[in-house]
């Protein structure tokens, strides 16, 4: 069995910047062990299988090296662009159903458009176990409401989120969430970096998932709904960001790194 496969940097329009995602248009049936296997090889943070549902609309999944995640924004913004790409995104918009809920894809003046669910925030006390694997001082700590796989930590300024050197072995002990530290940003409204070394991803370039957290813990700070966000990893990323209402939109760019096929087993 063969499948094609797409390399693609999500949230740059470099070549070696962004988030690089591999994207897998499932074509016949794989399961779930497949799917993380090929994850696994990839060894990227996120591969991501989509399958055809019918028109315009997509199932799709995302797989870390070591687990299935059940949101993946680079990932998500890399498959749009693959499927178009390919030809089979025909009309105006791209639905995709997920373990979140159903997501759209829009082509925009920059790049693609993705409209996700928000995820509402609550200030919780600080962890000073994760505070001293980050090695950083944390002005507060937020998590989601509700299924909580992702936690957020502001600190002071930009320089500071950019010289944050984590002991990763702690960080992992101190929580098993992802860890997203940000600040109101020197030249965009604000930066961040993003930590899930408990799933094998010591930092994650480009993070979209944390931008739903990110955006309107944002925009209640800053009190504005459009904003312009930098993820200031060693490759970077450029993010544009809206809220609206309980939805969350985050526009970018990606340029195809390499396509080709992948030799499978046969399907049992």
């Amino acid at each position: 069995m063969s499948a094609s496969a797409y390399i693609i940097n999500a949230f740059t329009e470099a070549l070696f910047g962004g988030n690089p995602a591999a994207v897998v248009p499932v074509e016949s049936a794989m399961s779930d062990q497949l799917m993380q296997s090929i994850a696994a090889q990839h060894n990227l943070s996120e591969t991501a299988f989509t399958e055809y549902v019918g028109p315009d609309r997509f199932n799709l999944r995302w797989f870390t090296p070591q687990k299935e995640v059940p949101l993946c924004g680079h990932a998500t913004l890399a498959t749009a662009f693959a499927l178009d790409y390919r030809g089979d995104w025909q009309g105006a918009m791209l639905t995709f159903e997920t373990a979140s809920g159903e997501i759209y894809v829009k082509r925009s003046d920059d790049g693609l458009r993705i409209e996700f669910p928000s995820v509402p925030m609550i200030e919780i006390n600080k962890v000073s176990d994760v505070e001293q694997a980050l090695g950083v001082t944390v002005i507060s700590m937020h998590q989601p409401e509700e299924k909580a796989w992702q936690m957020v930590c502001e600190l002071g300024s930009q320089a500071e989120v950019e010289a944050c050197t984590p002991d990763f072995v702690a960080l992992a002990d101190a929580t098993a969430l992802g860890v997203a530290i940000t600040a109101e940003g020197n030249a965009s409204d604000f930066v961040s970096r993003f930590f899930i070394p408990q799933l094998g991803i010591n930092e994650d370039p480009v993070t979209g998932s944390a931008h739903c957290q990110l955006t309107p813990h944002w925009a209640k700070r800053l009190r504005k709904n459009k904003l312009t966000a930098q993820q200031v990893s060693p490759r970077g990323g450029d993010l544009k960001c809206e809220l609206k209402g309980d939805r969350v939109q985050l526009s970018g760019k990606c340029r195809l790194f390499a396509e080709g096929v992948l030799h499978l087993p046969l399907a049992e």
